[in-house]
């Protein structure tokens, strides 16, 4: 039987308004490459409202997107979004219908990489949501819920989840304004810490796993500030909360090492020596580091409603014995 174009019809609904027609498609023809979808655009296969559009036109409500696109390479495309049936392991901090903020545990990577394509704190989430119904990926075909920053895979702590596209893209747009939600870790540190405001500049590079300090004139170059306050300073060490000014990779890591103060158990920027040592009396294998809480300061859009509330992720139960061994 040979297969015959057709054209594909889908109407914009209100949890995918206000979206670019390549997003909205990249997630409709999520089995897709982006090549197709972006040469669909350019051969004029993509139409809206009986027009034909460009990669950066907003999809509203009630749109009509009209594809034309085999029977059989549509179904191929199209496939659902994959639900896995995983434990959850992170726990709920707050939720309400538009934003999960959940507390994850250290050794769960947030986003699937090269070594690690199922059990994620994303998919957990995404299981999580299907189970309590308030996400379906056979109906909601033009949205998918997603994080809005990430944490390293042994940083535990508080992660934000936006359940509908408006909480989303309001949330990643308070992320890079920076100054709308209030970021604080706590983290273990050699020696005896003084409150200080770290400031300087970083660049990551493409086949390297570490960020390094650059002149800020250097190409790619990205500033970067971390507001350090200790909590009890002993010799030895010291209890210390971190505030992000900035959100660069590995940041907090980086420069408590550049003030000689490196975070306990820091496998990469850290110190040797004493991470042998911490290793040999509590068994831990990995930076001790906590997002512990962040506050709504200046919040935009359809989040507007969570002005001036914090939230807090309770310790680890290995952070919580090493801190109370350490401190007494």
């Amino acid at each position: 039987m040979v297969a015959v174009i057709i054209m594909q019809k889908l109407i914009i609904d209100e949890s995918c308004d206000n979206q670019r027609i390549d997003k909205y498609l990249k997630k409709v023809l999520n089995r897709a490459p982006s090549s197709l979808i972006y040469k669909m655009l350019r051969k004029k296969d993509i139409k809206v409202n009986g027009k034909r559009v460009k990669e950066n036109y907003i999809v509203h409500s009630g749109d009509i997107v009209e594809m034309f696109l085999y029977d059989d390479k549509f179904a191929q495309y199209s496939s659902p979004k994959t639900i896995y049936d995983l434990p959850v392991t992170f726990d709920v901090v707050y939720e309400d219908e538009h934003i999960l903020i959940v507390n994850k545990p250290t050794g769960l990577l947030v986003h699937e990489d090269e070594n690690e394509s199922l059990n994620t704190l994303d998919h957990q989430v995404l299981n999580y949501l299907y189970q309590k119904g308030d996400y379906d990926p056979s109906i909601d075909r033009g949205f998918i819920p997603g994080p809005v920053h990430r944490l390293d895979r042994n940083t535990s702590g508080l992660v934000i989840f936006g359940k509908d596209l408006k909480a989303l893209q309001d949330l990643n747009e308070m992320m890079k304004k920076r100054h709308c939600v209030d970021k604080t870790y706590l983290t273990i540190a050699k020696g005896k810490v003084s409150d200080a405001t770290l400031k300087g500049y970083v660049k990551k590079e493409a086949n390297e796993s570490r960020v390094r300090f650059v002149k800020p004139d250097v190409p790619g170059a990205q500033y970067m500030e971390t507001i350090v306050k200790a909590i009890d300073a002993r010799e030895d060490c010291s209890l210390v909360a971190v505030t992000l000014i900035t959100g660069r990779t590995h940041q907090i890591r980086i420069h408590m090492a550049s003030i000689d103060h490196p975070i306990m158990g820091d496998g990469k920027y850290g110190d040797f020596a004493w991470n042998k040592e911490i290793r040999q009396r509590f068994h831990l294998n990995h930076q001790l580091l906590h997002a512990q809480s962040l506050t709504f300061t200046e919040p935009i859009g359809s989040m507007k409603y969570l002005k001036g509330k914090t939230f807090t992720a309770e310790l680890p139960q290995q952070f919580r014995k090493i801190m109370n061994t350490c401190f007494k």
